[in-house]
Order: structure tokens, then C-alpha cells, then sequence
């Protein structure tokens, strides 16, 4: 799986793009499996930092029992309604993965954590940047995948 450092090597202006749309907004929508298998969404905040993709949650709060038992997840940015000028709308971003448990104080203590909750970081499967292409009249959708790399595509 793939660091956040691996995607801005293999795709720097994706990486960059998509991590400026993430750190527009504090809060992002974090989607688990539940044990029956259905979705779960949950508000979550995340950040980028050594590289890595981390998030924390409340102590043994419902989402980090499911990603202990099922540790994929899906991480969408928040979006803005596109102005009036869509093609000035910078799109939204999402990223899956699997979420794997920090336990280690040192790390904990390093990323600001006091030992009251849990620490994620996510080994990435997908990037995934989509806006509005110029005419407005197409999406424009950017995608990285790991061991495939960049590609795009445009949906009218």
C-alpha cells in the first residue's frame, strides 16, 4: 500500500491539488463497513504530515471498531457549490484505503495525541480529483491508483 509521500512522488500536481482541496476544510466525511457489511459516515478530521495520511478518532469510538474489524475506508474532502464560473470551482477530492492503528506513544506524542483516543494512518489504494473542465460543459476526473499511477478522464 501507499504512503501520502509515495502518491506526491508518482503525482506531485494531483497530490498537491488534492491535499490543498483536503486542507481547505478542517472537517471530512471518513466512510467505514459496519459488521453487517452496510456503510457507515462519519465526520472526521484528518491531516497530512511525514508524508503520511492521519486521522484520529474518540477512544474505541464506533468507527475505529470497524476499522479494526474491516480497516478499508473511504475519505472525501468537503466541497463548495461552484461559483457562478463552474470552471473556477477547484472540484473535491476522495481517497481510499485501509487505516492502520498507531499504538506507538512516541508517534502518538509527536502528532499532538494526549492517549485519549486512537490514531489512524491510511495506506492508500486510490486518489481520486474531480472539477469542472473549461468549457463547463465536462467533468474532468483525475485518478491515481496504486501500481497503475495517473490517468484522466472526461465525462460529459
Amino acid at each position: 500500500m501507499a504512503s501520502w509521500r509515495d502518491v506526491a512522488e508518482s503525482a506531485p500536481e494531483l497530490a498537491q491539488r488534492v491535499q490543498a482541496t483536503f486542507d481547505a476544510h478542517r472537517h471530512k466525511t471518513l466512510a467505514t463497513i459496519r459488521q453487517d457489511g452496510s456503510p457507515r459516515i462519519s465526520g472526521i478530521e484528518a491531516t497530512f504530515a511525514d508524508g503520511e495520511l492521519w486521522f484520529g478518532s474518540m477512544a474505541d469510538s464506533r468507527k475505529t471498531i470497524d476499522l479494526r474489524r474491516d480497516p478499508r475506508l473511504a475519505l472525501h474532502s468537503t466541497s463548495e457549490d461552484p461559483p457562478e464560473d463552474a470552471s473556477a470551482w477547484g472540484g473535491d477530492a476522495k481517497l481510499s484505503g485501509r487505516a492502520i492503528e498507531v499504538t506507538d506513544p512516541a508517534r502518538l506524542k509527536a502528532l499532538g495525541g494526549d492517549g485519549s483516543g486512537n490514531l489512524f494512518r491510511v495506506e492508500i489504494t486510490e486518489v481520486v480529483l474531480t472539477r469542472v473542465g473549461d468549457p463547463p460543459d465536462h467533468l474532468v476526473i483525475e485518478l491515481w491508483r496504486e501500481g497503475e499511477g495517473l490517468r484522466q478522464v472526461t465525462r460529459r
